[in-house]
């Protein structure tokens, strides 16, 4: 299993951490140990201080392919959920201030939440809206309809440079609002007015 994960694919996030928008989709990768699924106890990493949550649609791939036309992207995955992409944000800004990769601060074993799995259809046939709470408290909410890159051409792009798998998940950016947690703060993920996961922060 791989994990792809498109960066600042909305504009109110690219700009609330002072990025450029991007004029094709920002792709890095995650390994499979960075798997994590909700409704589990989540342990902070020892090796931060700035631990930020970046609530996300994901899709799961649901067939193999490379150089996917955007017209059938829509056969390649199956599932949808809401997830986090884990930032180690002081780790990150190190690496960057130094011209270096900065898998250390997003690819770490955990740093990849995925909720409960729900009919692709809800995508296919429409913009969805998803959000996280923080505490009971709303701190990020966005509509898929506002991604910079739809995801007929995230699936068309990352197919061009890398095989799409059966089980490879597709993290398709975060909306603004990505803050920190702490130990003792409780993350909840909703797909549009379900809750997908929940997550203890330890």
């Amino acid at each position: 299993m791989k994990i792809f994960c498109v960066g600042r694919n909305y504009a109110a996030h690219a700009a609330e951490l002072k990025n450029e928008v991007p004029d094709e989709p920002v792709i890095f990768i995650k390994p499979k140990t960075a798997h994590f699924k909700g409704n589990e106890t989540f342990h902070y990493p020892e090796f931060t201080n700035e631990l930020h949550y970046e609530a996300e649609v994901v899709l799961r791939v649901s067939r193999n392919g490379k150089y996917i036309q955007p017209k059938a992207a829509h056969l390649f995955f199956d599932a949808i959920t809401v997830g986090i992409d884990f930032t180690a944000r002081d780790v990150q800004t190190r690496l960057k201030e130094k011209s270096l990769p900065w898998e250390k601060a997003k690819a770490w074993d955990n740093s990849a939440v995925t909720g409960v799995w729900k009919n692709a259809d809800l995508i296919k046939t429409g913009a969805c809206k998803f959000s996280l709470k923080k505490n009971g408290a709303l701190v990020q909410q966005g509509s898929t309809a506002d991604m910079i890159f739809n995801y007929e051409t995230i699936i068309a792009n990352i197919s061009k440079y890398f095989s799409l798998n059966i089980g490879d998940l597709i993290f398709t950016g975060t909306p603004a609002g990505v803050g920190e947690c702490v130990g003792g703060d409780y993350l909840e993920g909703y797909l549009g007015e379900e809750k997908v996961f929940s997550l203890l922060v330890s």
